[in-house]
């Protein structure tokens, strides 16, 4: 079964900056007065921090550092930067947010048992893998769960930030979650039996490393999930290492060079990579973990000879995630099989 999605990482900033921190307060939008313990985090990474009690913060930065930068809590309308320049304090507003309790509707039973809707959740959302059973997500009950008998389709969303544990990779998972779709091309609720068409979500996520994750068993298996991976993937590919990493392009089932097919390039001082990809492309993982990388069906309206853009930053992160999709391997990838884009950036192993 193939399963297409996307997970949405807001990224990639048009400034690089080579200080290493940005300051700034957090403010109600209305009142003006500060906001104490706001989270301030770049997304999909373990670097964060929460705001004092007069809503300040200080965030520690690194030149590798692209991704956008977060600014949440409770009740309020979430805020994301991605130009901002640390040489200046930053002023941040949050606006509040509709009344959560305004989304749980009491409605008639819809067809699909709560059970059931869970259990596919958890699987479309953590995986199947053998990481993934290690997953557990410990505030289930804020999961807002329906389905939609007309479109096949189960949707979700949260009244709170999605909190998972990862216990085989030693993480703490934050994931505020904005979209969660499971289409059906078939589905028969009487029988409970379905077969997958679709799957997209998208959110922003922080990743709190457990106090016993720096052990050398730990270290190990992230190290086995990051190999193969989109993150492995495109930093193979900006540093023009696919081959040494253990990548292997094929066009049409003929393998090829790959620079005939994938240029990459530098973006001024931004630190940024532009990509070029003469498309479809069929990516090999030691020969035996296939990801194909197709255009989405607008593109390909739009460009019928199948070129596809996009930037890549010093962490292996690619926008705009909408330039393509992923098909087999990377693309079954979930939350429980994911590392955060700071991992072992100083130099893979």
């Amino acid at each position: 079964m193939k399963v297409s999605f996307s997970v949405l990482t807001l990224l990639l900033s048009t400034f690089l900056s080579f200080s290493q921190s940005i300051t700034g307060v957090v403010l109600d939008a209305q009142t003006r007065m500060p906001i104490e313990s706001a989270s301030v985090y770049f997304d999909n990474t373990t670097i964060g921090t929460s705001t004092n009690d007069k809503g300040e913060f200080e965030i520690e930065k690194g030149d590798h550092i692209n991704a956008t930068l977060v600014i949440s809590f409770l009740g309020y309308e979430k805020v994301l930067i991605t130009d901002y320049n640390d040489k200046i304090n930053l002023e941040i507003l949050l606006k509040e947010a509709p009344d959560a309790l305004d989304e749980v509707v009491i409605s008639s039973f819809d067809g699909m048992s709560k059970a059931l809707k869970l259990q596919f959740f958890r699987e479309q959302f953590l995986g199947k893998s053998k990481l993934a059973e290690s997953c557990i997500i410990l505030n289930e009950d804020d999961l807002i769960l329906k389905y939609d008998k007309e479109k096949k389709q189960l949707s979700a969303s949260a009244l709170n930030p999605i909190q998972v544990k990862n216990e085989d990779l030693q993480y703490l998972i934050t994931f505020e979650l904005e979209a969660f779709e499971l289409y059906f091309s078939y589905a028969n609720l009487l029988k409970e039996q379905f077969r997958i068409r679709s799957m997209f979500y998208l959110g922003t996520s922080f990743y709190k490393p457990m106090e016993s994750s720096k052990n050398r068993r730990t270290e190990k298996k992230r190290e086995r999930v990051y190999k193969g991976s989109v993150l492995h993937f495109m930093r193979a590919l900006t540093a023009e290492q696919l081959k040494k990493e253990k990548f292997s392009i094929f066009r049409d089932g003929l393998g090829v060079k790959p620079d005939k097919y994938i240029s990459v390039s530098t973006v001024d001082i931004t630190g940024l990579f532009l990509v070029k990809m003469k498309g479809p492309l069929t990516v090999l993982y030691k020969g035996d973990k296939q990801t194909e990388i197709k255009l989405s069906q607008s593109n390909i309206l739009q460009d019928p000879f199948f070129n596809i853009e996009f930037y890549v930053d010093r962490f292996g992160n690619y926008s705009p995630i909408s330039a393509f999709y992923l098909v087999g391997y990377m693309g079954n990838l979930r939350v429980g099989d994911s590392l955060p884009l700071d991992y072992n950036v100083e130099g893979d192993k």
